[in-house]
């Protein structure tokens, strides 16, 4: 079976679309964007869907809400340009709320691909929660990031910090490095020519199993509430 991936008219259409972000140029060119950018992305997550089976089955893989939309949402932003210039899906998890929790994404853009997880901007409740559940269970959670595979395939857990520990913990607390996160990423980058490279679906796979785990101990305490 051949591995799902994008192609040279994915980047050609992407690169053209930033250079012409207007609904009258998307419209005589959506036939190209539906063939190239959106169907490649659909097969890449209808793969997904069959391997989370065996190792993300508490993650969502679906065309419907998996693929971003093309269109921008300007209502409130000064830039008014119509249309994303790349093509993102998120993996959520399948039995939080929608817009909440942590999860897998990936996107391919004119100037790269990054493929990665976590959780981009919890709540206030959603982020004591996890605190308290790094507070309690930081051996695990070195155990998913500072795994030499994890360090290799993604790199380190990243992501805005606090200055200093959050109220309720002291100092030298053994989980401290991690209490101070406010958000809780993981991923790498590559350039946007591995898009098109036979190792995408590969790499693509691998990176997604290492950040995996992390994703679940995240969700762990918002399940549970």
């Amino acid at each position: 079976m051949t591995s799902p991936r994008f192609t040279a008219e994915t980047l050609s259409f992407l690169r053209r679309l930033k250079r012409n972000n207007r609904r009258e140029w998307f419209n005589a060119h959506r036939d190209e964007y539906e063939q190239h950018v959106r169907q490649p992305m659909i097969d890449v997550i209808e793969r997904l869907a069959v391997d989370f089976r065996s190792f993300a089955p508490d993650l969502v893989a679906s065309p419907k809400r998996s693929l971003y939309r093309i269109h921008r949402d300007i209502r409130f932003s000064p830039d008014k340009k119509p249309y994303k210039t790349h093509v993102a899906a998120v993996f959520p998890p399948r039995d939080l709320p929608k817009h909440e929790g942590a999860g897998l994404y990936f996107h391919t853009a004119p100037d790269g691909v990054w493929i990665g997880g976590g959780m981009y901007a919890p709540q206030t409740p959603q982020l004591v929660a996890i605190r308290e559940h790094i507070a309690s269970n930081v051996r695990r959670l070195r155990s998913i990031v500072e795994a030499p595979t994890f360090k290799r395939r993604v790199g380190r857990l990243e992501g805005e910090t606090l200055a200093r520990v959050p109220r309720g913990y002291p100092r030298d607390h053994e989980a401290a490095e991690y209490l101070r996160f406010r958000q809780f990423i993981a991923g790498r980058e590559f350039p946007p020519e591995f898009a098109v490279s036979p190792a995408f679906y590969r790499t693509l796979l691998r990176v997604f199993r290492e950040v995996a785990p992390l994703a679940r101990f995240l969700n762990e305490p918002l399940a549970k509430g």
